[in-house]
């Protein structure tokens, strides 16, 4: 793609972004993630192959009827309550409404089969934006919607998200799936404790964010898509193959790893908010996931890959590309755990 081209659409990705973050208004709003559904639509369909036009197809269609939704439960308290401002959303049928569009966006279950697919279209690179900076706006609009939405309905579409995110991806080969299935477990857990905690949510997004940046650029670096492919990362790099088991098991929510924060400072809010049913369903859900998680490091760190190559090695090929964001990111996914104490202080504050 033209670079020219490229800097203009990152930057209306960009824009939409903030100009949600920024809104008070549902229509500004409602802008801001039209801007940042049309922004990434040409960066997803730049490879011209099928599967990416299937997999952009899919999103805007997705998209444009979250926002639709959105646009409709906004109308909707407008004309029934008078009030376009999105702290004043009060109407029923407009929170529920705005609630499950918000879900959609996300890819939250039960609305989420649009993700994995989706995600198995795209090339690494753009799956990691829609991975993480696309989860940025419909999280700011769902933190300001909160106060008025049904209790019961958040816990049980965080539970329903953690149990789909593990139960999905027990049986997958593609790694990209495996990794859509993580970000819905992981989104599952933030909209659990977004009603009691959402500072807490916000120290999980972005751990979140952190951990699934290392996994996807370790992929990327690997150039693995498959289980298969994985197994030859060892001979490649046995630095970067067990440090990406690392990161997995980061992600999967092992101690002392950066990903056990988290759901350790959750499970003990959903304890004190008086939710022990709760926080014990969402533990037990993690197991699911924890087990591909293992399933994907036994194939990286312990497996050899048993077939011989026919096209040229890749370890045997100049090595080009900069490797600095992944060694920062990758650092932060495995040792942030020790300054759990510091973080705890300042969400008290």
């Amino acid at each position: 793609m033209n670079p020219y081209v490229l800097t203009i659409l990152l930057s209306s990705l960009g824009l939409g972004t903030v100009l949600t973050f920024a809104s008070s208004h549902w229509l500004l709003a409602w802008m801001g993630l039209e801007i940042n559904t049309l922004a990434i639509i040409p960066i997803m369909a730049q490879q011209h192959h099928p599967r990416a036009i299937e997999a952009t197809t899919k999103y805007f269609l997705t998209q444009a009827t979250a926002a639709a939704m959105i646009l409709f439960a906004s109308t909707t308290n407008a004309w029934l309550m008078g009030e376009w401002e999105i702290h004043q959303l009060s109407h029923p049928l407009a929170t529920t409404t705005v609630m499950l569009a918000l879900a959609l966006k996300l890819g939250l279950a039960p609305v989420h089969f649009w993700l994995p697919e989706v995600l198995q279209g795209l090339e690494l690179t753009t799956g990691l934006i829609l991975s993480t900076w696309q989860k940025l706006a419909p999280f700011a609009l769902m933190v300001q919607v909160t106060p008025t939405i049904n209790s019961p309905l958040l816990v049980a579409i965080g539970l329903l998200s953690t149990l789909v995110g593990g139960w999905g991806g027990l049986n997958q080969t593609q790694l990209r799936k495996i990794l859509a299935y993580s970000s819905i477990a992981h989104l599952g857990w933030m909209v659990l404790i977004l009603q009691f905690a959402p500072s807490l949510m916000l120290l999980s997004l972005s751990l979140y964010i952190i951990m699934t940046s290392s996994a996807f650029l370790t992929l990327k670096t690997n150039n693995a898509l498959t289980i298969n492919t994985l197994a030859t990362s060892w001979t490649k790099s046995p630095t970067l193959a067990a440090l990406a088991a690392l990161v997995l098991l980061s992600l999967g929510g092992l101690p002392p790893l950066s990903g056990f924060m988290p759901k350790w400072l959750i499970l003990q809010e959903l304890t004190k908010q008086g939710l022990p049913l709760s926080a014990t369903l969402a533990a037990m859900t993690a197991l699911l996931s924890l087990y591909f998680y293992l399933r994907l490091c036994y194939a990286l760190t312990l497996t050899i890959y048993p077939n011989t190559l026919t096209a040229t090695a890749p370890w045997r090929l100049n090595f080009t590309m900069i490797t600095l964001p992944l060694s920062i990111i990758t650092i932060l996914a495995l040792g942030l755990l020790p300054l759990t104490p510091a973080v705890t202080a300042m969400l008290t504050l």
